[in-house]
Order: structure tokens, then sequence, then C-alpha cells
């Protein structure tokens, strides 16, 4: 469920992105008034800015939803952390010291001869 909002949310953002880049400014409709080809747009002179304002008061009310969604969710679930946990006892131990090595001139014992 969770994995479904972050993803419908993520597409929202996305898209309400988009709508907002595609509209249009304030000093936009000036220029169709004087015939500079505002009404030769995919949406009509008026069509555009009603139908994407439209779909931005859309998206931005799924994106709040999903907003709140995914805050209560996170709200709710168990929080757990490593560091309000008291560390665990350690053994320690003292390391052991290296066995010494053998004398330079000592001489290797004799092999034992076996009696018959």
């Amino acid at each position: 469920m969770t994995v479904v909002l972050i993803i419908l949310h993520v597409l929202v953002c996305f898209a309400l992105i988009m709508i907002v880049l595609l509209q249009t400014g304030k000093g936009a409709d000036i220029g169709a008034v004087f015939g500079s080809g505002g009404s030769q747009t995919l949406f009509g002179p008026t069509g555009a800015s009603t139908f994407l304002s439209k779909a931005t008061t859309v998206a931005a009310v799924v994106f709040m939803l999903t907003s709140f969604s995914l805050a209560y969710i996170a709200s709710r679930r168990p929080m757990t952390s490593v560091v309000s946990e008291p560390p665990a006892a350690v053994e320690t131990r003292a390391p052991e010291a290296p066995a010494a090595p053998p004398a330079a001139d000592a001489r290797p014992a004799a092999p034992e001869a076996k009696a018959p």
C-alpha cells in the first residue's frame, strides 16, 4: 500500500510540474489582442487557461492527499533506532604474547637411537 502511494505521489509531482510549466503567464494574454496567433493554439485563446487551471487544481488536491496519507502512515509506524539501545557487553581479552623465537646458536637435537 505504501509503495503504491509513493509511486502515485511521484507521478502526481511530475504531472503538477508539467501542468504549471505549460501554463502561460499573465502578460501573454495581451498578445492575443493584437493578433499574434494566440487564437490558433491547441486549446484556443481561453481554453488552455481554464483546462490547465482545472488540471492544476486536481493535481494539487491529489498531491496534498498523498502527502497527508504518507505522513500519517509514517507517523503510525513504530520507531526503532540503534542509538536508543544500550551497547551490548563486549568481552575483551588481552592479546596473546607471540612465542619466543629459537636462539640463533641452538642446534637441532640429535635423533634418539632406538634400542633393538
